[in-house]
């Protein structure tokens, strides 16, 4: 294949469909486009096709390239620079020299100019092509130097695969202008050294002072601190008032003193092994812990800025910092994503590894998870604990996954510290114009391993010859100023000795003082108005009743359409039952209770929020919150009109994500005190993809963190011959994640307790995540109804006593919770066993002894028996029985098993069959 007839056949093909456009709507291509086509002779090429007799009925450059005469090689090398133009802003981020430490791999980048039908005899040749840069009519070499310095200098830019026109011109309009003349000012030179200063020398003397201890040191990325700098005072200056940040472990106690402020003496406690005083829980290490504070900006712009706790599972963060920023965007900020932004910090081999990263990206721009944009700020360390980054990842860079929603990535030099800060401010540029996300690529190293005590020459030999010899950020920036004249040499050494000082004196001031106060995560005065959890607090449930005039309202909303809406008839018919059940029978099935608790905590001016896959109609058809138009697909949600001047539900449909939307779910809720937050599961045991938000925050996060939340997990469980996977929301995971009152389990088997349940979330004086599960049959069970009355008066049952069995006759009291309940009393009932009686535990935890005995107190000394639909090393009996142990509970359910359920219906109702009968024996 010749050389040219690459160009002949692709990048030309290209520029012709550019000139037709041109031709046709000038303003329909890009400036430097339109100046190239002005000033761009084809008329000789086209002229000679003519005269000759070889036109094809088209005026195209690319037709016009492959005809061309011997006097038109001109035209055609215009062609050739053009496309190498072209290919440089596709492909010349592969040429960049971003790798501190060694020379880059090469990916055969084809921007050669023989790739191109072009030689060093062209390099003197003025080409018109120099428009497409901004730089006129020049010759060769000024266009090779200009494309040298802008795409394969210090920074590459991936952008080009970006489909918007008006975002990719917007981004090659500020590279190409603004990359051949960024300067900082004096006073911004100065500032990138202080930042520099301080990462540095902290981290020395960290590393000197607790030689061994762990710190993930930020050591070889200390330019972050200047960039996160630098991004948060242009965020500031372009309006920006709130700043969240997620980040795992590596240079976080450097960005917690040098970015959030946190006191050295704070840090330095930490290593002194003291324990805090008020703390509340059991603490968690020093590099996972939150902070918030207001920062002020060289500029003089206040703005808040926060960290949020996390636990060692790199990027589970990152949903919950997007859920934090989303519930901010919405309640303080009117759903203005300019007011706040989202920060988060990745490593290279976990953004790379990771899947919580690709499901978070995908929410980027879903109406239910957009938060206007985050920017992504990846320290790349070319290195994964011990594994190199061909091992680590299948694609060229570890950012790959900022292409499934055009996010432009720039790559940049770690060791260069200014074009880190023209990436900083050009990324908050963007985000700010376009509310999306957009990822900046630092490449440096890690100095030392994974930790401090950590050897990393057993897997990195030559790497880390490398580092031992390189000087880090900022001695090679210090150096440089002062080769500049920008700063003098005693200047720069001044500042190293103050800083030094500061330290130390900081640190002995923590030696004579032990034990600093603790300082959680300061998140609003909402929470401050809130207190923790007692004990005696779930000794009885508060009252959550409502009025029967907010019960009427509610009701009236439900049943309603607008004129001329046209439902399909189940939904007609789904309406008219409604309207029997709430007007006429004045008794309520699951789905109508459920909608009154979120109508009437509407009506408080309080937030619902609802996402999970498919909750809008709910998986098993039972909610129909949002209603379609059957002849136009229009959406009416009847709970959106109460009343005038109501806030809406928020109810969305999710991606097909459990780990990344219960994590936003978690940090929704985390920046809303006072909204009913809720994630659903489409079957209970989906909740496995989110195992790690479960165990790290949800159970864990007010011991660790101090933090409360109240996330509410809908989990459809119960046994209905549905096999395998659709049977068991495996209900003893959260059991065994159970202690300090640290959250609420349930199984609940009325409506009127759901309703109770979900409002009973609101009116505690604390907040605790609520993990119930929720049914499936029971959805439609004729007995599975509530009464109005129960909604308008009453609290959350946590037991159920039996109301049928004669209390001087029962010699046995059958203990369950959940679905298996009705089983029982269709037996009961069948058998008329008045001597047998069945007790409901609605609430399994914090478990309800009080409630229980108050329930048994009628009995004199019966039989206690657990019965339960799970097998034995499920479900709820290793619970009960370490929870009961001096009352003698007796076991009646499936036998132990690796699989929660058979997957044939017939044998599951014999084994259904059998456990209700033992039970009855």
């Amino acid at each position: 294949m010749d050389q040219y007839s690459y160009v002949a056949n692709s990048d030309a093909a290209y520029i012709d469909q550019l000139y037709q456009s041109y031709k046709q709507d000038p303003a329909s291509v890009d400036t430097s486009w339109q100046q190239f086509f002005k000033g761009f002779e084809f008329s000789l090429a086209y002229g000679e096709q003519a005269a000759n007799g070889n036109g094809n009925g088209t005026n195209g450059v690319a037709s016009a390239a492959q005809t061309v005469p011997v006097d038109a090689k001109h035209s055609e090398k215009e062609v050739s620079v053009a496309s190498l133009i072209k290919a440089y802003r596709s492909r010349g981020h592969l040429l960049a020299k971003t790798n501190p430490i060694g020379q880059r791999k090469d990916r055969n980048p084809r921007l050669s100019l023989a790739d191109y039908a072009l030689s060093e005899a062209d390099l003197d040749t003025t080409f018109e092509a120099g428009k497409l840069l901004g730089i006129g009519a020049a010759t060769l070499r000024k266009i090779m130097e200009s494309l040298e310095t802008i795409y394969a200098g210090r920074i590459g830019f991936e952008y080009m695969y970006i489909r918007e026109i008006d975002v990719k011109n917007w981004l090659r309009n500020k590279i190409e202008k603004e990359a051949l003349t960024f300067s900082p000012t004096p006073a911004e030179k100065k500032r990138i050294l202080e930042k520099l200063n301080e990462a540095s020398i902290f981290e020395n003397f960290l590393h000197t002072k607790y030689l061994g201890q762990k710190r993930f040191s930020l050591e070889g990325g200390e330019t972050t601190i200047p960039a996160l700098d630098a991004i948060i005072s242009r965020a500031a200056d372009l309006g920006v008032e709130e700043v969240m940040i997620g980040m795992a472990h590596r240079g976080r106690l450097n960005v917690l003193t040098n970015i959030l402020g946190k006191s050295y003496e704070a840090i330095f406690d930490g290593f002194e092994g003291s324990v805090p005083s008020q703390v509340h829980g059991d603490g968690d290490v020093k590099y996972h812990l939150g902070y918030s504070s207001l920062t002020k900006t060289p500029a003089g712009k206040e703005i808040s800025v926060k960290l949020a706790p996390n636990p060692s599972h790199l990027e589970a963060v990152n949903p919950v910092v997007e859920g934090f920023v989303r519930a901010q965007a919405d309640e303080e900020y009117a759903g203005d994503f300019a007011k706040i932004m989202p920060i988060l910090i990745h490593g290279d081999a976990a953004v790379a590894g990771q899947g919580i990263v690709y499901e978070v990206t995908q929410m980027a721009k879903l109406p239910g998870y957009q938060t206007g944009g985050t920017l992504h700020f990846v320290i790349n360390n070319q290195v994964g604990f011990t594994t190199d980054f061909d091992d680590a990842r299948s694609s060229i860079y570890c950012s790959d996954v900022a292409k499934i929603i055009d996010a432009p990535i720039f790559h940049v030099n770690g060791d260069d510290p200014e074009a880190v800060i023209f990436c900083a401010k050009l990324a908050v540029e963007f985000r700010e114009m376009f509310k999306r996300d957009v990822f900046i690529d630092m490449v440096c190293y890690r100095r030392y391993g994974h930790n401090e005590s950590d050897e990393p020459k057993f897997t990195q030999p030559t790497m880390y010859s490398a580092i031992e010899k390189h000087n880090n950020p900022r001695e090679l920036y210090s150096k440089l100023l002062i080769e500049r004249g920008d700063v003098d040499a005693e200047l720069a050494s001044r500042m190293d000795a103050e800083f030094k000082k500061l330290l130390q004196d900081r640190l002995d001031m923590v030696k004579q003082k032990p034990g600093l106060p603790y300082k959680p995560l300061r998140l609003d005065q909402q929470w401050a108005a809130l207190r923790y959890a007692k004990t005696e607090d779930f000794d009885q449930s508060p009252q959550t009743g409502i009025s029967a005039e907010t019960v009427e309202k509610i009701g009236q909303a439900l049943v309603t359409v607008p004129e001329g809406f046209k439902p399909l008839k189940q939904i007609e018919k789904l309406l008219a039952d409604r309207k029997k059940m709430i007007f006429e029978t004045k008794q309520v099935n699951w789905s109508v209770a459920e909608q009154m608790a979120y109508g009437s905590i509407l009506l408080e001016n309080k937030v619902v929020r609802l996402s999970g896959q498919d909750v809008q109609r709910g998986t098993f058809s039972h909610r129909h919150a949002v209603l379609h138009d059957s002849t136009n697909n229009t959406l009416y949600t009847p709970i959106n009109h109460i009343q005038d001047g109501q806030l809406p539900i928020q109810i969305y449909n999710s991606l097909l994500s459990e780990y990344g939307v219960l994590g936003f779910e978690y940090g929704y809720s985390m920046a809303a005190p006072h909204a009913l937050v809720i994630w659903e599961a489409q079957f209970g045991d989906f909740a496995n993809g989110a195992q790690v938000m479960i165990d790290q925050f949800i159970a864990a996060g007010e011991s660790k963190w101090g933090i409360q939340n109240g996330v509410v997990m809908l989990l459809p469980h119960g046994y209905e011959g549905q096999g395998p996977e659709h049977s068991n929301a495996r209900p003893e995971r959260y059991l065994q994640l159970c202690a300090e009152n640290n959250m609420v389990v349930a199984n609940i088997t009325t409506p009127a307790n759901i309703f109770h349940a979900m409002r009973r979330q609101l009116a505690w004086e604390f907040r605790k995540p609520l993990v119930i599960m929720s049914p499936k049959s029971l959805l439609r069970h004729p007995q599975a109804i509530s009464s109005i009355d129960e909604l308008t008066s009453g609290t959350f049952r946590e037991v159920i006593g039996d109301t049928y069995a004669d209390p001087k006759k029962v010699k046995r009291v059958l203990l369950c919770t959940g679905k298996v309940y009705y089983d029982l009393l269709d037996k009961q009932q069948a058998d008329k066993r008045d001597d047998v009686a069945i007790v409901r535990m609605e609430q399994l935890y914090p478990i309800p002894v009080k409630q229980l005995d108050a329930a048994l107190s009628q009995y004199k000394k019966p039989e206690l028996v657990w019965v339960q639909e799970e097998p034995e090393n499920m479900g709820y009996w290793s619970f009960m029985l370490r929870r009961m142990r001096e009352r003698n509970l007796r076991y009646i359910g499936r036998e132990s098993a690796s699989s929660p359920a058979t997957g044939f219906a017939k044998v599951h109702t014999q084994e259904q069959n059998e456990l209700v009968a033992k039970a009855f024996e």
